[in-house]
Order: C-alpha cells, then structure tokens, then sequence
C-alpha cells in the first residue's frame, strides 16, 4: 500500500540516506531488524511505515526521525522552495526539481537553510512594520512638521533683523517679539518630540517596544505591584498576564520578573517591609541589614510597592539597563547609553560599596533627586566561573537643597542633554544648536 500523501516520500529520503552513507540494503536491512524484502517496499514509498521501525532506522542512519517523518514533500520542502523564489540571486536559478535529494542527502543543512529562510521573513516584517511606522505615525509628523515651521519663522524674522538696518523702532519691537515667540514654539515642540521619540510620555504605547518596554508598560499598569505574589494562589493570574504579551521575549522576561518578586516577597512581604522602613526610615542599606537580604533586594522592595514614590534603575556589568522605575522629573532614555554621571555607573566600579549623592537633572525645568546606589556581585558557577555584577540606584524626589549639599548635574542621555559643558559629554545633542 502506498504511503499517504501527508509524508509521500519517506522511502525516499531513506534511499538516499543509505546511498550517502554507502550503505547495501540487504545491511540496513539488518541492522534494523526487517527484512530486505521489506526494506525494499519502504524505500519504494509502497509501505507505511510505523514510529518504531523509523526510530531504528532513523537511529543507524544518524538522523533526526522527525526529519524523516515530515518528508521532502512537507513544510520543509516548502521553506526551501520559498526560499529559492525569493533569493533573488541573478543569473543562478535553485535545481528545484532536485530538493528532494538535497533534502535527503542533507536533512541537516536542509534544516537549517529552511530556518534561515523563515528568520529573513521575519526580519522583513519587523522592517516593514517599523519603516511603515516611522514614515505614517501621525503624531510624528505632527511634531515634526511643527519644529520645522518654528524654524523657518525664526530664520526668516533673524535674516530680517540682519538683513534691514532702518527698520522702524516700532517694527523691530514686533520681529523681536515675533522671534522670541516662535523661539519659545520650537524649544516645546522640541521637546515634545524628543519626549516621543524617547518614549518618556506614553508608557503604555508599545507598538515600537523592544521586550524590557513591554513587560515595563505591563508593569506600569499595575501600578508597579505584583500583589498577588503572596496570596494563595494569586500567581494564576499574573500568570495568564504574563501569557497575554505580545512577544515570547517580553513573556520570559515578565516570568523572570514574577519569580524574582515570589523569592523576595517570601523573604520580606509587604507587611515586613514597611514596619522595618518604619523603624529604620528609606535607607535601604539598614532595611536590607534588619531583615537580612541584599540591598538591592530591598530597594526593588521599595521600588515596587503600591504607590511608591521611589524610582528604580538597575544595570548590568556592561552598564545596559536591565530594568527601569521612572520617577516624575527624572528621564530615562529608551535607547542608546544613559548619562554616564549617574551615581549608579558610580557604583558599578566599587562593589559593595553604597553611593549616595544630589542629583539635578537638566531641562527647562530642573529637578533635584537623591540617588542611593549600590552594586552587588554573585558567583552562579563558584570560583571557577566569572564575577557578575549587578547595580541598582533607587531615586526619590526632593524639594530642597539641603545645607553645605553638593549637587551633580545629570542627565538623561546625550543626546537630549542641553548642557554643552559637560565634562563627560560623548557626543552632540540635538537639543542645541551645536548637536
């Protein structure tokens, strides 16, 4: 009986297999255990064949049995004939009538030619999707199409003013107004472009999100707090949360999260948490030493109660942001690298050591911040392995300079930050005129 059209050429790919191998089929035949009548039958696709024989088949013919159970003329046939019509290679056309031998001869680079193929198809959606994106976003063009109409004012009320030089008093009164006016337009509407682009405005809107966003937008909408961690049963939900994000790295990502919290709730619950912060106030150092957990276990803690009025940022050795708490007044960049002034980058370089100081952060409107830093290193394959280090920095709003305080300047990233004198400055901003 031939095989069914589901998987037509089995016998096929075993044939092949054999002669690559320089295997006779009376050998085969015995080393599995059929006979050579019946290998014979197989081979010809005139004979189903059942998953123990394929197993020992596929198992002295040093190949995966799922590869050979899906057949030439499966999905992977498929991946390789899309890829062929899309390669786009001139003058070399694939030998579609010989997959089936390639597929046969090569199951394993077959494979890996069909994944490949499949990872460029992606790849072009994600292209699409952010060219698609980036060239219709109504709120982009909107602030962008409002910077460039701030600019051309100001360029034509400044070639006036130097260009004219009897202009009546009461005109050039009117052009300096007009220049401030429309300088005051493009500084917001700078702003508020950069504020979308970094994405300091709209947590929630993920559609340009890499995976941290995503699980920071979903942790955003609960205010922070994973409350259930310690109620019976409470993770089920989380749990069918964590399985409603978009992409399978966010998931992993906000599954990490979710057993982080577990582990650190069970060492010090919420209850504990804030009777300690009541007896020893917000310094995480002296909370961590009464309840006998890492300072940075505490400041997540402290992060990431309801309401907390604590930012969080926590970094890796590499100084890459693994997870960021915005606080009001302090912005934190989406992509590229943070100001390098950070008291977090700081304390990266003294492990163990706590790093507490003033913070201003620039901007229009400057804001003043205590940052408490601290990093922290773990040995996941004992001495034999590598150090890692981890830095968090836990940020709290403050209304006053206290006395004889020193204050460092800071910044978001940059790339935004308007302050040209800055001694750690990489590169341009393009938030003056020098950027």
């Amino acid at each position: 009986m031939p095989q069914s059209s589901a998987a037509p050429l089995i016998g096929s790919l075993i044939r092949e297999r054999r002669l690559a191998m320089d295997l006779r089929q009376g050998d085969l035949a015995e080393r599995v255990g059929i006979s050579a009548s019946y290998l014979n039958l197989i081979e010809h696709n005139r004979r189903r064949i059942g998953g123990d024989v394929l197993a020992r088949i596929a198992q002295v013919l040093q190949v995966d049995p799922a590869l050979l159970a899906q057949g030439a003329g499966g999905a992977l046939v498929d991946d390789l004939r899309a890829a062929a019509a899309t390669s786009g290679t001139a003058g070399r056309q694939a030998e579609l009538d010989r997959i089936e031998d390639f597929v046969g001869r090569f199951p394993g680079w077959a494979a890996v030619t069909a994944a490949t193929q499949q990872r460029v198809g992606q790849l072009e959606r994600v292209v699409a999707a952010l060219n698609d994106r980036l060239a219709h976003d109504p709120h982009l063009s909107a602030s962008l199409h409002e910077v460039l109409s701030a600019v051309s004012s100001v360029r034509s009320t400044a070639g006036i003013l130097a260009e004219t030089e009897d202009i009546d008093p009461d005109w050039r009164l009117r052009f300096h107004r007009n220049l401030h006016q429309d300088s005051e337009r493009l500084a917001s509407g700078a702003e508020a472009l950069v504020a979308y682009l970094d994405g300091t405005d709209r947590p929630g809107d993920i559609a340009l999100a890499a995976p941290q966003e995503e699980v920071e937008a979903w942790l955003a909408e609960r205010g922070w707090h994973l409350a259930e961690v310690e109620a019976p049963g409470g993770r089920a939900r989380i749990t069918a949360e964590v399985a409603a994000l978009a992409s399978v790295a966010a998931r992993k990502l906000a599954q990490t999260v979710v057993d982080q919290a577990v582990q650190e709730a069970s060492l010090l619950p919420d209850a504990r948490l804030r009777a300690l912060m009541d007896a020893q106030g917000d310094d995480p150092a002296l909370v961590a030493r009464a309840a006998g957990v890492s300072v940075i276990s505490v400041m997540r803690r402290m992060a990431l109660q309801p309401g907390s009025p604590f930012g969080l940022v926590i970094c890796d050795a590499s100084g890459t942001t693994l997870f960021r708490k915005p606080v009001e007044g302090f912005a934190l960049p989406r992509f590229g690298a943070a100001c390098p002034l950070w008291p977090l980058f700081t304390a990266l370089g003294r492990p163990m050591m706590p790093v507490t100081a003033l913070v201003e952060t620039a901007g229009r409107a400057p804001r003043l911040f205590r940052a408490q830093a601290i990093s922290e290193t773990r040995l996941p394959l004992g001495f034999a392995g590598p150090e890692l280090r981890e830095a968090a920095m836990l940020l709290s709003a403050l209304d006053v300079v206290p006395p004889k305080a020193a204050v460092t300047p800071v910044g978001s990233s940059c790339r935004i930050c308007p302050r040209l004198d800055c001694p750690a400055r990489r590169e341009p901003s393009i938030m003056t005129d020098a950027g």
